[in-house]
């Protein structure tokens, strides 16, 4: 089998061509924002942090209004006002990108990171780093980023432009060396943790966005800013990262015209000109799927919708462990197996990466995404595996894992696909049922309704 990757390409824009504003996105319905203080009792795990976060407030403005000496020790029950949020002006109307530069989707799909790199001849072309026991270069780091939080490596190369220089500048600033994307985090040093940081909250702006579960930005200042609700899933996507590093006045220059988009343009070209629309159809439909394990082996369904990686991508995974009573990070001879045929396009750091549509890109149509896979009798990158094929055996490596089991999600152009979406995530006639609990919800097939459980028990069990 030849995979054939159709290669997609922005017009040619000449130095004169006129930029025409992106087509007007509608209105996203956002979430009401708290006008008024209002009570809020105490429940379990609750802290002010928590509090905040969920009203839109800072800690600040809570602890001031409750007088509270210390505002690490609540009690449950206890009764706290959540005074009203203070705004700033309106978040920026100009957008910066398309929903599909935010993805690792299809115009990606013969992008070639190494070249484009080393064609810079900046710092990053010299670097390495270890990452989980493994040194890998500049290149392959943006690499592993960009696959396995399925982020556009064009934008995290763009962004890592703009905050040091590091493409382009081979002597960039000291202070940028082991904060390359300008987050001066003791835990997140290095190029792989500051890219890692900087993806996974690409993707909580983008997703959050697309299910309209966000009003506000809190910049590093703790100024709250409503986001204006005509811009798109891309921007957004971008504006919540740029939350994270930046004051108010930083924040605005960064999100403006003449900010991030203007380092965007330069490497790249127009970023709406490499716009794929619909990226996700809505007529689209999931294939035929089968259970990820062999006939007559039970498995525990372990995990409801959570995400797909990382904190901030889609609830688009499921999780499945084996029956065996021996719990932990354990050796399992139980395999792991397609859910569907298709080419093995990546097998790495735990990860198995299954391209759908055959042409060789996990950017493009539909992928899954198996995790945890041990090395030992894994696939390889190249095979092709038809439905009920082993994969590998389930277990904790890659990502972070407490007990060997097998992370399943989807994928398509690029995009996290929900599993308790509008596209059910159906298996041997096992639908996913979404109840708004992490990691909660239940599989349903007819009258048969089986609940995720970390424990060992025939009803939480599901076998082909």
């Amino acid at each position: 089998m030849t995979p054939t990757i159709t290669p997609f390409r922005p017009p040619a824009r000449g130095p004169n061509d006129p930029i025409f504003t992106p087509t007007p996105d509608p209105p996203q319905r956002l979430p009401t924002i708290l006008g008024e203080a209002v009570n809020h009792t105490v429940q379990a795990n609750d802290t002010v942090g928590v509090i905040a976060k969920a009203f839109g407030v800072t800690i600040d403005a809570i602890t001031a209004a409750n007088n509270l000496a210390n505002p690490d020790v609540l009690s449950v029950g206890q009764v706290m006002v959540v005074p009203a949020p203070v705004f700033s002006s309106n978040g920026s109307a100009f957008k910066i990108i398309p929903d599909s530069e935010l993805v690792n989707g299809p115009a990606n799909a013969v992008f070639n990171i190494e070249e484009f790199v080393n064609g810079h001849a900046g710092y990053l072309t010299a670097y390495s780093e270890e990452v989980e026991g493994q040194i890998l270069n500049g290149w392959q780091i943006v690499d592993r980023v960009a696959a396995f939080y399925s982020v556009n490596p064009r934008l995290l190369l763009a962004l890592l432009e703009h905050q040091s220089g590091w493409l382009t500048n081979p002597n960039p600033p000291v202070a940028s060396l082991p904060y390359p994307m300008g987050l001066n985090d003791d835990f997140r040093i290095g190029l792989y943790r500051q890219l890692a940081w900087t993806a996974n909250n690409l993707n909580r702006g983008y997703y959050l966005w697309k299910v309209s579960a966000v009003a506000t930005w809190r910049t590093s200042d703790g100024v709250i800013i409503p986001v204006d609700a005509g811009i798109n899933a891309g921007t957004a996507g971008v504006q919540y990262m740029y939350s994270g590093l930046y004051d108010e006045a930083g924040w605005r220059v960064a999100v403006s015209e003449g900010g991030f988009f203007q380092t965007f343009y330069r490497l790249f070209g127009y970023p709406f000109d490499w716009t794929i629309e619909p990226l996700v159809p809505n007529t689209l439909t999931q294939p035929t799927f089968q259970l990820p394990f062999e006939t007559g082996v039970s498995w525990v369904f372990t995990g409801g919708p959570h995400d797909g990686w990382d904190t901030g991508s889609a609830w688009a995974a499921l999780d499945f462990a084996p029956s065996s009573e021996q719990q932990g990070c354990a050796q399992k001879d139980e395999w792991v197996v397609a859910v569907a045929d298709g080419l093995i396009v990546r097998a790495e750091n735990g990860g198995v990466f299954q391209d759908l549509d055959n042409d060789g890109a996990e950017q493009t149509g539909w992928t899954v995404f198996y995790m945890h896979i041990e090395t030992r009798e894994r696939v390889q990158t190249g095979q092709f595996v038809r439905a009920g094929e082993r994969i590998g055996h389930p277990s904790c490596e890659g990502g972070f894992s407490t007990g060997t089991h097998l992370h399943l999600a989807r994928k398509y152009n690029g995009e996290w696909i929900s599993a308790d979406g509008p596209i059910p995530f159906l298996m041997d006639g096992w639908i996913t049922i979404g109840d708004g609990v992490y990691y909660g919800g239940a599989l349903v097939r007819g009258n048969t309704q089986v609940e995720p459980c970390e424990c060992r028990q025939p009803e939480n069990m599901v076998q082909r």
